[in-house]
């Protein structure tokens, strides 16, 4: 090899980043071999120099500011594992490209806040910016979608994207746990964090989902046109009666291309146990793709953790090393497209509706004479036991209906007197 040495700056030196050091420490024959040339860590940056580490970082400069990364004289390419969408993670990311040195990011949010700015400062100073640990941890879905794919014109894109949403879920059905039992236990775990609202109110997948939007459609990130609700109030009775009706809930980001518009959402929905993406189970990941030439695709696989984020980190180092620099989605700024959103309103789709009532007659002619003056037509229906002493389950599928309809008849339903609690409302994929 007579290329020069990849020297890199690693500003973050948390589990991934750490991983990521550690790799290149104990597997570097095998990385420079792939990468043509020998690849090392010459300069790191983090909040603590004392705490241990995984990595040995022997004569290793230590940088104080990670913004400063970007200026280092004996740093090539700066990799960014610092997480948030302000402050210094948009720094180092700013300064590096117009320094025109490649930069290597996991950062969703940064991405999802900021990247059309950050892929037109790449693109203005000539250097390439890469994500692919942005996205589904291990998985290589954003290479899929910006080389593998690029022959394609993508007609939907969903899955989850969140493992510990789907830990969640997965744990509630298999052991009868409540959600707030199941969580505290995701956080002993690690799978999620102290503060989970990022988690289970849906924004971390769809910081993800706006990603991989813009490159599916090769339209600018817009984190604004996505319709965002979560997990917080999936109770068990509904996963019980998902599995009664041959479902299972997942957190799903879906973005689909309808002839009013681009639909794009995260929320809970009901998975047809007929579908590969129902078994998907416990802190995985996937991704559902439909091409028009490749057809549908689906890619499964851990989707956070040190070493699967450290494996797509390592991917995107070895393309710097040979120098590979497609645009960071798939198509330049310039050629970017905006598309027109679906309002939520407007999309159309079946739901689940779980009602709390009192065990009284009447109450489903009431119900059935709401649906039917919004044209919601029901396509089964449950009814669990009797208590003339508490409120009973009446559960139903709808077909096909308008969503603004249906909300419209959901709010109908919530003020019957004989309703008990707010109704429960879940997509049907």
């Amino acid at each position: 090899m007579s290329k020069s040495p990849l020297r890199l700056g690693i500003a973050g030196l948390g589990h991934v980043g750490s991983e990521v050091a550690r790799i290149i420490e104990t597997q570097g024959a095998h990385l420079s071999r792939r990468g043509g040339r020998d690849i090392v860590v010459t300069a790191v940056s983090a909040r603590d120099k004392n705490k241990q580490r995984s990595c040995k970082l022997a004569g290793v400069a230590w940088v104080n500011n990670p913004v400063e990364l970007a200026a280092h004289k004996d740093v090539d390419v700066v990799v960014e594992l610092i997480g948030g969408s302000e402050g210094v993670a948009r720094d180092l990311a700013t300064a590096a490209l117009k320094a025109s040195k490649p930069f290597i990011t996991a950062n969703k949010a940064l991405l999802a806040h900021h990247g059309v700015e950050l892929a037109s400062l790449s693109e203005k100073h000539n250097v390439a910016l890469y994500c692919e640990a942005a996205v589904a941890g291990g998985i290589p879905v954003i290479k899929t979608l910006r080389e593998s794919l690029a022959g394609n014109a993508v007609k939907e894109i969903y899955g989850i994207l969140n493992g510990t949403c789907n830990y969640i879920l997965t744990t509630m059905r298999e052991t009868g746990r409540a959600f707030a039992d199941v969580l505290a236990d995701a956080q002993r775990l690690g799978y999620a964090e102290a503060d989970p609202t990022f988690d289970i109110d849906g924004m971390d997948a769809a910081h993800k989902l706006a990603i991989l939007s813009s490159l599916a459609f090769s339209s600018p990130v817009d984190l604004s046109a996505l319709a965002v609700s979560g997990i917080r109030n999936i109770s068990l009775a509904d996963i019980h009666f998902a599995e009664e009706l041959g479902f299972r809930i997942k957190l799903l980001g879906v973005s689909r291309q309808t002839e009013k518009g681009l639909m794009q959402r995260v929320s809970p929905y009901m998975v047809p146990l007929t579908e590969q993406l129902a078994h998907v189970e416990g802190a995985l990941n996937a991704v559902f793709i439909e091409g028009s030439a490749v057809g549908p695709l689906t890619l499964i696989g851990r989707g956070a953790g040190a070493a699967a984020t450290a494996s797509s980190v390592l991917g995107d180092i070895i393309d710097a090393a040979n120098g590979g620099a497609p645009p960071a989605f798939g198509v330049s700024v310039a050629n970017m497209k905006a598309i027109k959103s679906l309002p939520d309103s407007d999309s159309i789709g079946a739901f689940y509706v779980r009602l709390m009532v009192a065990d009284e007659p009447g109450v489903l002619a009431d119900m059935a004479a709401i649906l039917r003056d919004a044209r919601i037509s029901i396509q089964s229906l449950l009814q669990k036991g009797r208590n003339e002493a508490g409120p009973v389950a009446v559960v139903f599928i709808t077909h096909d209906s308008n969503e603004k309809a249906m909300a419209d008849a959901l709010a109908k339903l919530g003020k019957m007197p004989s309703v008990l609690e707010a109704p429960c409302v879940i997509r049907i994929l």
